[in-house]
């Protein structure tokens, strides 16, 4: 099928879904969320593809939601906000439950809904400039798919969803969010090295290694506990907070960089 906000291209064995905004970093938008789950089910569809690679255009992976788009309906109550965001999170998990493994090849900003992307992934391979966080806590929001506990650990996460802060790629290797990281103009050469590596394992071994291991975290309450966050998010986006509110006149008056930098100066 045709794609408009991303790349889609096979070359046996590989898939290769690649965000192609960017002149926007990458940043989602709901037509980019739903060409993304129809690339993956394409994927997942066909047979000559072993393994995937997604990747983003230009100097960063994904900084997560464009904060310029509108919502028509403008999204104001719970209900509201769940649905959308139960939507996104499942296209995020998607990746999770694809039966191919999928290769996460960052660099730049990886944040916000781009992180929890990254950390949906299989395997995460990082440019030595990458930057992983979830900096929409600054402004009174939060991460839509929660997978950094089960990912980092307890106390690292509630430092970083806490504070807001990033970490670059090295910590994140350090912390497990990270398999390896490599230098900026041999990142997608590494991804591609990897991923034939992977591809040569056969389709049932790997579907049958990649969903019991999946499992054991969906035992321990995976699913259960993602859900309880998108109850937890549709409140939280739906409430009147007075960050929020300052934040978003800010983007209206005089633009999303300079509500950004007024979210940034808060915290210096």
């Amino acid at each position: 099928m045709a794609y408009h906000n991303l790349l889609f291209e096979v070359t046996e064995p590989i898939a290769r879904i690649t965000l192609n905004r960017p002149q926007a970093l990458n940043a989602l938008t709901q037509p980019l969320w739903r060409e993304l789950g129809q690339a993956l089910d394409e994927a997942e569809a066909d047979e000559r593809v072993r393994v995937v690679i997604l990747a983003g255009a230009g100097r960063a992976f994904c900084v997560g939601y464009d904060l310029n788009e509108e919502f028509e309906p403008p999204l104001k109550t719970a209900a509201q906000w769940r649905e959308v965001l139960a939507r996104d999170m499942a296209v995020t998990m998607k990746i999770w439950e694809l039966s191919k493994p999928v290769i996460a090849a960052v660099q730049g900003h990886c944040l916000a809904a781009g992180c929890e992307l990254a950390m949906a992934c299989d395997l995460t391979l990082a440019a030595d400039d990458a930057q992983f966080g979830e900096p929409e806590v600054r402004y009174g929001s939060g991460p839509v798919t929660l997978l950094m506990p089960w990912l980092i650990g307890l106390k690292k996460t509630k430092e970083l969803l806490y504070t807001g802060e990033s970490i670059n790629a090295h910590e994140a290797e350090r912390f497990g969010m990270v398999n390896r990281v490599v230098p900026r103009e041999r990142l997608e050469e590494e991804a591609t090295a990897l991923a034939r590596k992977v591809a040569l394992v056969p389709p049932d071994v790997m579907k049958l290694t990649k969903q019991p291991i999946n499992r054991t975290f969906e035992i321990m309450g995976l699913y259960a506990a993602l859900h309880q966050h998108i109850e937890v998010s549709g409140i939280l986006n739906s409430a009147d907070i007075p960050e929020v509110t300052e934040f978003q006149r800010i983007i209206a008056e005089q633009g999303l960089k300079a509500a950004l930098q007024w979210r940034e100066s808060r915290y210096q």
